[in-house]
């Protein structure tokens, strides 16, 4: 039996304050409401006490009862009950089968003289049903056999309400809304007065014992159940709870959260509704009642009355917890809320529920730590402080004093067991990085990041990393000594970088590449120290490491130019002509950087485009040189120097020219003599050298895009006329005229061609091109008719509106204004417009000459 001393015995009124030299006198019955404590006697008498409490320095309470007044009923049987009704000001006193309404203060009864007759036992609903506040809800036992009746209990009237009979004679009742709970001959029952549903709960035998019947919270009851034990029963006919096993000899049961109290004949025990077990036990001799009442449970004997004083609730609580009692200790602070002042009560209970979170935490019961060390805002520095090592040295934490659990640090808690140890540093990672970003870490984030680093770099965690590459508040001496001895060198640049010593960092990835350190971390390294090149400010680190990068991977490493920002680019941070220099001794690498300058950022410098189509001529003769025939790498960089001839006019075509000649790169040559507008050379080398007719055409409309309708004639009349002197042999060339003829007759003056054409050739194989010419000719026709016609009629309307100015007189004298100058005209001379508006001659001219002068009007 897990025992705790949880109240203490106390006299509340002395035995001389009611015996009056009586010795025959009883206490029957008590009722106690606030300071208020009402007495009944045998003798038909009740007495009015006032109770003041008093806490003694050592923290024990006693209790002074001072006598108010008392009252003889005027009957010579005795006071069985009394129940006070404190919202009507009314005491119930339940004497000789009648309840009698007396006033509280001064015990006479109503005048109406209103009373329930014929009740054997009465109890009042504290879960009224009615709504209204100014009646108590009675239920009684009537002497009638059988019968349960229901009244309404006014200020000076009582109303029956309703009459219930029972199955058999009814002995004790407690009622909870529509629910009464009776103690009948042979059972107990639940029985819906308004519905007239009951449910048998569990057989009794009323002859042996005392029935029990106790309401102890909403819609819940407390009874004397067989062999001895405590039965818990809600209105549903369901235990919720576990019973408590105590006397067979019961006479009276309180609750008094979390306990249940009993008195028998010898004792009064304590029992706990948490765990069912006896916690204390009071000798009390010749006791019979045992009443709770608002939390204060008083016990009484024929001659004097008793409180149980619950003892100091911190007390019992600290007893629970070193007897790791967790829950009950738990529980137990919760039902003191209302006993202990607000900012006291939360002190005290944060730092139990800070207890019982190491209680927990050494138990590994680690969700139910976490928990109430969440709820009872631990500074996460008493947690980490129990791991070795973990704390940085210039931390100033000490621990709570007195100490909130018992352990030195994890190797005494878990006694050696590395099993045990993992488990608490796995459940510390994750709890760290739970609170890392709460109020919680608000002081110490230092701390708490770092021994969260300290624990993935030991415990080889993926999550180093994203702590490393967030924000985080980790201390640098202490967080790179840690991760070099768990040889996370990769970590321990992250940290360099973020602690803004990018030359360290850089050093020791390097060195991870190069195979100097070893640390598998990232496989991919080498292309993230590129990226972070790429992205890197510090000019001088960049120079530092770029030979490296490129040495390593010229495709890959020159991204440390042609990746960087374009806003960097743009302020030309790095000097294009430093980087080119650089890079001459990384051809593949210039090559990509130059197309990054011509391409990407199309700058307009002959000597890049120049350069990048110099490189091009060179890799592609030198892979002429080495292939007998064109493969597909020597195709794919002769389309990237036809492409950049094409498009660019900033490199130097004479140059080039030279460069090429004799190559054999016909296309290239073709090219370069149309940049130099030599079209007639472009398209011999095409039609005569490449014998690439569809070429020739592209070239055509490739050099005429964007020009007048006269140079593309011209371009197609130097194409047609190459072709034209073929003789009767050259098949050819013949077929190549007739498809740009028929193919692109728009771009050719048809009577220019005819003239051109031998009279061998037929109309049906000219049909196409002639049908576009005659098509394109009546087009142009029409379309001249139309512009002719709608000029007359724009200069009709013109000679119209002449005629109409010419016929209406104007009226000028020296009053009349200038509506440019506003000055008054001098001479009969002037200018009008449109809407009537006169201005000088000279101010006409102006405004001609000078478009943002105001205008009186759109036409002269």
């Amino acid at each position: 039996m897990m025992t705790i001393k949880a109240f203490q015995l106390v006299a509340a009124v002395e035995r001389e304050l009611l015996m009056r030299d009586k010795d025959r006198f009883n206490i029957e019955c008590v009722e106690c409401c606030g300071k208020n404590l009402y007495v009944g006697t045998n003798d038909c008498f009740i007495y009015h006490f006032l109770l003041e409490e008093k806490i003694a320095p050592c923290g024990t309470a006693t209790f002074t009862a001072t006598k108010q007044l008392h009252r003889h009923l005027g009957s010579k049987k005795p006071v069985n009950e009394l129940r006070a009704a404190s919202a009507l000001n009314r005491l119930l006193v339940l004497c000789d089968n009648f309840i009698t309404l007396v006033d509280m203060r001064d015990l006479e009864p109503v005048p109406t003289g209103a009373r329930i007759k014929g009740a054997v036992t009465f109890a009042l609903n504290e879960n009224p049903v009615s709504g209204d506040p100014f009646c108590v809800e009675v239920c009684i036992i009537s002497v009638k056999r059988r019968t349960i009746q229901m009244f309404l209990v006014y200020e000076d009237r009582v109303q029956i309400v309703k009459e219930v009979s029972t199955p058999e004679q009814p002995f004790a009742v407690a009622v909870d809304g529509h629910f009464l709970c009776l103690a009948l001959t042979t059972q107990y029952i639940i029985l819906n007065y308004n519905t007239g549903v009951s449910q048998d709960l569990f057989p009794y035998c009323s002859e042996e014992k005392r029935p029990i019947v106790k309401r102890i919270g909403r819609q819940e009851f407390l009874l004397a159940g067989p062999g001895g034990l405590g039965m818990f029963a809600t209105v549903a006919g369901i235990s919720q709870r576990a019973p408590v096993h105590w006397s067979e000899n019961v006479i009276g049961a309180a609750v008094c959260f979390p306990y249940v109290i009993a008195l028998d004949d010898e004792f009064i025990t304590v029992h706990s509704m948490l765990d069912q077990q006896q916690k204390q036990t009071l000798p009390f001799k010749e006791g019979h009642i045992l009443q709770d009442f608002e939390g204060r449970v008083i016990v009484a004997t024929s001659k004097g009355v008793y409180i149980l004083v619950p003892l100091p609730l911190e007390k019992q609580i600290q007893d629970l917890l070193a007897s790791r009692r967790v829950e009950e200790a738990l529980v137990l602070a919760k039902g003191a809320r209302r006993n202990i002042p607000k900012e006291k009560f939360q002190v005290m209970y944060r730092r139990i529920l800070q207890q019982a979170g190491f209680i927990q935490f050494a138990q590994l019961q680690f969700l139910e730590a976490k928990e109430l060390f969440r709820s009872g805002q631990l500074d996460v520095r008493e947690l980490i402080s129990l791991y070795p090592f973990l704390l940085p040295t210039s931390s100033s934490f000490t621990r709570s004093h007195p100490p909130l659990h018992e352990y030195a640090d994890l190797n005494q808690l878990t006694q050696g067991d590395q099993e045990k140890m993992t488990k608490c540093k796995r459940f510390l990672m994750s709890y760290l990085n739970e609170v890392r970003s709460t109020e919680v870490a608000n002081g110490y984030k230092e701390d708490i990041d770092t021994a969260l680093l300290k624990l993935y770099a030991e415990a080889d965690h993926e999550s180093l990393l994203d702590l490393l590459v967030t924000e985080n508040f980790c201390l640098l001496t202490d967080s790179a000594a840690w991760l070099e001895k768990h040889k996370k060198y990769f970590a321990l640049g992250l940290l360099y970088h973020y602690n803004n010593q990018d030359a360290a960092a850089l050093q020791l990835w390097v060195n991870i590449v190069n195979g100097d350190i070893h640390d598998a971390t990232r496989s991919d390294l080498y292309d993230y120290v590129v990226d972070f090149l790429t992205y890197c400010l510090d000019q001088e680190l960049v120079w530092k490491y770029a030979d490296w990068v490129l040495q390593k991977s010229e495709e890959v490493g020159v991204q440390v130019f042609t990746k960087r920002s374009l806003d960097e680019q743009q302020k030309n941070s790095f000097n294009p002509n430093d980087i080119i220099s650089c890079l001459k001794k990384y051809p593949k690498a210039l090559v990509k950087y130059l197309e990054h300058l011509v391409i990407d950022r199309r700058l307009q410098k002959e000597e890049f485009h120049t350069h990048l189509a110099l490189l091009y001529l060179d890799e592609v003769l030198q892979q002429r040189a080495g292939a007998d025939g064109k493969g597909a790498e020597v195709t794919e960089t002769q389309a990237k120097l036809r492409s950049l001839l094409q498009k660019s006019d900033l490199y130097r075509v004479h140059f080039l020219i030279d460069k090429i000649q004799g190559a054999g790169l016909h296309m290239e040559r073709a090219i370069l003599h149309g940049k130099l507008e030599e079209h007639e050379k472009a398209l011999h080398i095409l039609v005569h050298e490449l014998k690439d007719f569809s070429a020739a055409e592209d070239y055509c409309l490739w050099r005429s895009e964007g020009r007048d309708g006269p140079y593309r004639q011209r371009l197609f009349h130097a194409l047609l006329a190459i072709y034209l002197p073929a003789g009767p042999s050259d098949h050819d060339l013949v077929v190549a005229a007739v498809d740009l003829l028929n193919h692109h007759a728009p771009e050719f003056d048809a009577a220019q061609v005819l003239q051109l054409l031998p009279d061998t050739w037929s109309v049906q194989l000219l049909c196409p091109f002639l049908t576009g010419a005659m098509r394109d000719s009546t087009h142009t026709m029409r379309m001249t008719q139309v512009a002719l016609g709608l000029a007359k009629s724009e200069n009709l309307l013109y000679k119209y509106d002449k005629m109409k100015l010419k016929g209406s007189s104007i009226r000028l004298s020296d009053k009349k204004l200038c509506q440019m100058c506003q000055n008054p005209f001098g001479e009969p001379v002037f200018v009008r417009y449109p809407n009537g508006g006169l201005v000088h001659t000279h101010c006409a001219a102006s405004r001609h000459t000078n478009p943002n002068s105001p205008s009186p009007g759109s036409r002269t």
